[in-house]
């Protein structure tokens, strides 16, 4: 099985684009490893800053999505209660593997913690449709 990483920033240019045209890649951008043991494969993506309630995980069609968005809001206030500095920071950014069409989203399992998400999930599975099957004769 061979995975096809996709990395998209908040802008939705590919880094694909990125380094064609700069030569420079943003690889701080969900820099994720990717090990296999046990059968299964299992990736560690970085997401400094981000918090758990801000990450989704999907998959259809094969399709393995992580998603992080941020927003957060830093203010100042004087003594009266009036704002005097208020700063605001929005980000986003998703990646995309393609995991075989025989995942299921039952297979797949994450954690977060330090800022660092392990997702794990079978390394070999097969759609269901191509693994024979045996029709009980009556």
């Amino acid at each position: 099985m061979k995975y096809t990483p996709m990395r998209h920033n908040s802008f939705g240019l590919d880094d694909f684009f990125d380094e064609m045209f700069s030569g420079v890649s943003n690889t701080s951008l969900m820099r994720t490893d990717i090990r296999e043991k046990d059968g299964k494969y299992y990736l560690d993506v970085d997401l400094p800053g981000f918090k758990k309630e801000d990450i989704t995980i999907s998959l259809y069609n094969g399709n393995l999505t992580i998603k992080a968005e941020h927003l957060s809001t830093d203010e100042e206030k004087d003594a009266k209660g009036n704002i005097i500095r208020q700063e605001r920071y929005s980000g986003a950014c998703n990646r995309t593997f393609y995991v075989g069409e025989g995942i299921k989203e039952s297979d797949v399992h994450a954690s977060f913690a330090d800022g660092i998400l392990t997702v794990d999930f079978p390394s070999e599975k097969k759609k269901e449709e191509d693994e024979k099957k045996y029709i009980e004769i009556l």
